[in-house]
């Protein structure tokens, strides 16, 4: 199977059923696929081959969806990059996946205007401004209908990009398809008519489930910002199924004043993923929302490979503690615990995360050194560190780069941030190493405050000490207003935040 066909095939199938929404625009699946078609034929029209990579860069719109549909048509391979990326993050990511066009909304022209000077292999730069629906108009809409193949390459999806370069992550069509299906597995059934609003872009992590709910027949409902008051009116008046929240995301849904009260009977799904929650969060959204509420843990080398639904997640189980955990193994996902030789160790002990499963990354593209690297003996190397227990349950306790050695103590800096943010006064917070001249090094953190509750550096501290113990408290907390630096996937930058600590210091890591 691939992914192209079985879109085809839900397009006529659901022809006059809504599939596209932004905004007052309103598409069927026939309108929808229509527009894929027409651009797919302006993109081969080009001279474009299937196989080739196109970059998009963009907000959630209609043409969005354009491409997403279009670029699957032609099977072409799409490269989303992040609109948060720099000009440099853009060259990277276009560059050493050789794209030979890039599809750009007016509103990112000015980030990449002039870029195919810098690349050779890029011969077309599209914005897609006022004249866009013209032009697209003007586009035959007859199906191209090339052969496809279930091994070919259907997306590179690129890493954060945290620890170097970020690598470009090759799906084939078969291994996205058993992504989604993987992704939805545990979930109640998509019925056709069933809405899915996507608050983050479709290009990261929400676009995971574009493809299984456009298979289903349901609509998918694209917002290009987010302000929670609006939203939660949204997904109250739309009756909106499912979506897909970063746990600041949902924080700021949890706690906005108008949370309460609402119908929130037609929610079936509101996946939590990209970074840990707090149970300050998970316990109140659950409050709020009811049971709707899934956790999935994964990468984008290899996702989901833990799933956890409302029932399991706030429940009690003797020997484990679901709240605090990313779920157990998902049915089809082999998942172990290695120890540095790769060999696997003892429940309960810690380790590197590793994972196995249909629908994970194939290679990095252009890059059989890290492929190797990540990719041994069928697993991915994920480069977490946690544990499983006895029953199953998977601890995540952070990035193995991010590990912090004080006086030959192992410190990870997840276990103090998700202490800090019990304190009802703290919004977000970020926890790394910085030199100390006795210990080598010790955790520091930064915390954004909510500006009215009362909170001390001290007061921080003897929390992390009472429920840590001594050797594992802050050495110093900085209180700010200001919000915490993210990467341009919505994750802490911790790097950006310690590196001003390891200035003139060769190595970033010290010993005792």
């Amino acid at each position: 199977m691939d992914v192209r066909s079985l879109m085809r095939r839900a397009a006529g199938f659901n022809a006059d059923r809504e599939a596209l929404v932004h905004g007052d625009a309103r598409l069927t699946f026939a309108e929808a696929w229509e527009r894929g078609l027409r651009l797919a034929n302006a993109l081969l029209a080009l001279g474009l081959q299937p196989g080739d990579r196109v970059g998009v860069l963009e907000d959630n719109c209609l043409s969005a969806g354009d491409a997403f549909l279009g670029l699957g048509a032609a099977n072409l391979v799409r490269v989303p990059l992040y609109p948060r990326n720099s000009r440099e993050g853009h060259l990277h990511m276009l560059g050493h996946t050789g794209c030979r066009a890039l599809l750009v909304t007016e509103g990112h022209a000015a980030s990449v205007a002039g870029i195919e000077a810098d690349l050779p292999a890029l011969e077309h730069v599209l914005i897609r401004d006022a004249a866009y629906e013209g032009w697209l108009a003007a586009q035959p809409a007859t199906d191209p209908d090339p052969v496809v193949s279930p091994g070919d390459w259907y997306i590179i999806r690129h890493t954060a990009g945290t620890t170097g370069r970020s690598k470009g992550v090759a799906y084939t069509h078969k291994a996205w398809l058993d992504t989604g299906r993987d992704w939805f597995y545990s979930w109640p059934a998509v019925d056709p008519g069933d809405r899915c609003l996507h608050i983050g872009p479709i290009s990261h992590g929400s676009g995971y489930l574009f493809t299984p709910i456009w298979l289903a027949g349901g609509a998918n409902h694209m917002i290009d910002h987010f302000d929670p008051g609006a939203c939660l009116e949204l997904m109250e008046r739309e009756r909106i199924g499912y979506l897909f929240a970063v746990p600041t995301i949902l924080s700021a849904l949890a706690r906005h004043p108008g949370a309460r009260g609402r119908d929130w009977s037609a929610l079936k799904v509101i996946n939590v993923g990209g970074s840990p929650i707090s149970d300050d969060t998970a316990l109140l959204s659950h409050e709020i929302f009811g049971d709707c509420l899934y956790q999935i843990y994964g990468q984008t080398e290899a996702l989901p490979a833990t799933m956890m639904g409302p029932r399991e997640w706030f429940s009690t189980v003797p020997g484990s503690n679901p709240l605090r955990s990313a779920g157990r193994p998902l049915p089809f996902a082999d998942l172990a615990i290695v120890d540095e030789a790769g060999t696997p160790v003892p429940a309960g002990e810690l380790g590197e995360i590793a994972v196995r499963k249909d629908g994970q990354m194939v290679e990095f593209w252009d890059n059989p050194e890290a492929t190797a690297e990540r990719l041994v003996g069928g697993f991915v190397l994920t480069g977490d560190i946690g544990r499983i227990d006895a029953n199953g349950y998977v601890y995540v306790l952070d990035r193995k780069d991010d590990m912090i050695i004080s006086g030959g103590f192992n410190i990870w800096p997840a276990e103090l941030e998700n202490v800090i943010m019990d304190h009802p006064a703290i919004v977000e917070v970020a926890v790394f190493g910085v030199p100390h001249p006795r210990w080598g090094e010790t955790p520091m953190a930064i915390c954004q405050t909510d500006g009215a509750t009362a909170v001390t550096e001290a007061e921080l501290v003897a929390l992390c000490q009472q429920r840590l113990g001594s050797y594992k408290k802050p050495s110093r907390v900085i209180l700010q207003r200001d919000p915490l630096p993210h990467t341009p996937v919505g994750k802490l930058a911790r790097k950006q935040l310690r590196e001003p600590y390891w200035e003139g210091v060769e190595r970033r890591v010290a010993g005792s």
